[in-house]
């Protein structure tokens, strides 16, 4: 091949690395700057993703709300939302929505050119803009998606679920004494955090866990849903994403060779009989860390928060059962998972309103769960609440949520026993807020246990 025939993507990665950052950084300017002054001009799906609108997005879904028509509003941006609850329903259990464009390809390529995210070096920060992480079913339809959830789903059968409560009430009681040693703690990084990722160890049955690369490994990834910040960010989810296929590789010949009972050797046998590739599943192995990870981390600390801000956490510590109604409501009324995006692959009628083949559409899940029309007196935190409608916290569809019940269960334990082991927890200095569109939660929550 002479040198005007060669492949563009092999020119892009002989580009030296200061030059791939330059074009990364100018890039991620270029688009934030534009989003920033539609946000700055009052666009409401704009302010979603810029301070300081997104630290307190509920003023704004509910601007949504009200300009919704047939609840699909139109922003300046190119985007659609659907803002109540009858319309993000209606999205998510409508087969004509996948989280691909209609042809199978990922949506969002800033990039001029053909290639795809495979073809990108690895060590291209820009690589990771085009498609910083594959998440395995959150960024597949059907069929694969069908396929791959149906060998992810014993995963979370109830036998296995009962044994992970068990685990997660030994690990909430150890983690509650060496905060209690302490007096004062962070609940987001010493409690909703680690547990997560001891229960995940479990289920993939990983040695040796080392919580805090962990953590890092969770909220680098996690990050990525809401696009790549930044170069250093880019360049953190691009270690994050080769230590966790080097860890997750590792664990494949391990399993391949000792089997057992956990998740990823039930994926390994999958893999020797043809039903998923490698590279499937090292990607349903992320998926399981990321969205395990972040769920539960966020939930907590909503949780705790709310119950906190509106006087029922005595109603807990009187009735530890109430965890059960305090995780529902969370989850309706500040869930950790704000939103999801949906691609028509026809055009499609919304309420009135026709979207375009390969229109992409913001399913704002988080509104949904404040809309009048769909729960009442919605602004009101109340873990005694009678949930009358399904709330969207953990999506719907053929993209609900596969470790729901996990989630809950996390949810569930850590509020019980933390009411039962700190019946006079408080707040001990100012909640530093997770900065982020998609996922919300509290990044740190000093609180003091007497």
């Amino acid at each position: 091949m002479t040198t005007e025939q060669a492949d563009p993507r092999t020119a892009r990665r002989s580009l030296p690395r200061w030059r791939a950052d330059l074009r990364l950084g100018t890039r991620i300017a270029v688009m934030r700057g534009g989003g920033l002054a539609l946000a700055l001009r009052g666009d409401p799906v704009a302010r979603l993703m810029h301070k300081p609108w997104r630290l307190d997005p509920y003023p704004t879904y509910a601007t949504l709300r009200a300009q919704a028509a047939g609840g699909v509003v139109r922003s300046r941006t190119g985007i659609n939302a659907v803002a109540t609850h009858e319309a993000c329903t209606a999205v998510l259990r409508d087969r004509r929505f996948g989280v691909r464009l209609a042809d199978g390809r990922m949506p969002f390529d800033p990039t001029d050119d053909a290639s795809s995210a495979s073809g990108q070096d690895p060590t291209d920060p820009g690589a990771a803009l085009i498609e910083p992480i594959d998440l395995s079913l959150l960024a597949l339809d059907a069929p694969d998606h069908t396929r791959l959830r149906r060998l992810a789903q014993p995963t979370f059968a109830p036998r296995r679920l009962a044994r992970y409560r068990d685990t997660a009430r030994e690990v909430t009681g150890r983690l509650l004494d060496d905060a209690d040693a302490r007096g004062t703690f962070d609940l987001a990084t010493d409690l909703a955090a680690p547990l997560p990722i001891s229960i995940i160890a479990e289920l993939l049955a990983i040695p040796d866990v080392d919580t805090p690369r962990f953590a890092r490994w969770g909220r680098a990834l996690g990050a990525a849903l809401d696009g790549v910040r930044s170069v250093r960010h880019a360049h953190a989810l691009s270690r994050a994403t080769a230590d966790l296929r080097a860890l997750f590789g590792d664990l494949v010949e391990r399993r391949r060779a000792d089997p057992g009972e956990d998740v990823i050797s039930q994926l390994v046998h999958a893999l020797d009989e043809d039903a998923l590739t490698l590279d499937e599943l090292v990607s349903m192995a992320q998926l399981l860390l990321v969205a395990g990870f972040e769920t539960t981390t966020n939930l907590i600390g909503n949780a705790v928060r709310a119950l906190q801000a509106t006087g029922t956490w005595d109603d807990l510590v009187t009735d530890p059962a109430l965890a059960v109604g305090a995780v529902e409501e969370t989850l309706r009324f500040d869930p950790p998972v704000q939103l999801t995006a949906r691609f028509a692959h026809s055009d499609v009628e919304i309420g009135g309103r026709t979207l375009r083949r390969d229109s992409g559409v913001l399913v704002l899940l988080a509104s949904a769960g404040r809309d009048p029309a769909a729960h009442a007196d919605p602004d009101r935190f109340d873990p005694h609440r009678e949930q009358t409608t399904p709330h969207l916290a953990f999506s719907g569809g053929a993209h609900y949520c596969l470790g729901a019940a996990l989630a809950r269960m996390e949810g569930e334990v850590a509020l019980e026993v933390l009411a039962q082991r700190m019946p006079r927890l408080r707040p001990a200095g100012r909640i530093v807020p997770r900065v982020a569109t998609v996922l919300r939660g509290p990044r740190h929550f000093p609180v003091r246990a007497d």
